[in-house]
């Protein structure tokens, strides 16, 4: 009789520890996809605006509305790999923050003024660009000034629990900044001599 009352708490236990196992795993990748992608979009404040490929299968790319880095950011998230499917991924968001780390203007991950995003796209197992833009050449990676802009990523996925213990799943969301390694003086923002494109 005891055995038959201790076993089913055991049972949830270990279905617990699962759980929250599988929780971790989602929520450690999805700290180390942002901050890679932060360290590729900060380290190409030049790279000018996006590029779109004419061809009859062109790969996924960014509008010209849109800097370089942003789709740089998003196919480094996706060459790293993750060890959450890719398939919970609901979208990516590459934005300017401001000070509290969030899109300017915003206390919360949804995109306003200079920002993009990106969503996965299972036919093409990459992120493609969705909305949003972000003129390249106005970013300011200027070292020692107070104004030098501020690269957020973001990601929102949901993650589905396994036993169905805890309900249907879990939205997650994490988010990293990153000031833009700066550039030479006469080029590191707008109105400079030869500011990046």
């Amino acid at each position: 009789m005891e055995f038959a009352l201790v076993v089913p708490l055991l049972v949830v236990l270990l279905l617990g520890i699962l759980e929250m196992s599988f929780l971790m795993r989602d929520y450690v990748s999805m700290s180390s996809s942002v901050r890679a992608g932060a360290r590729t979009a900060s380290a190409a404040a030049d790279a000018g605006p996006g590029t779109c490929q004419a061809s009859a299968d062109p790969p996924p790319c960014s509008p010209q509305s849109v800097p370089a880095f942003a789709q740089a950011a998003a196919d480094t998230i996706q060459k790293a790999g993750t060890a959450m499917p890719a398939d919970q991924i609901d979208w990516l968001m590459v934005y300017e923050a401001g000070t509290n780390g969030y899109p300017v203007g915003r206390s919360d991950l949804q995109c306003s003024t200079n920002c993009v995003l990106y969503v996965w796209d299972d036919g093409l197992d990459r992120f493609r660009y969705s909305s949003g833009s972000w003129a390249s050449a106005g970013v300011n990676a200027c070292v020692n000034d107070p104004d030098r802009d501020v690269v957020g990523i973001g990601l929102q996925a949901r993650h589905g629990w396994m036993t169905g213990l805890f309900g249907d799943g879990l939205t997650m969301r994490e988010r990293t900044v990153m000031q833009f390694e700066p550039l030479e003086a006469d080029r590191c923002k707008p109105g400079t001599a030869n500011a990046h494109q």
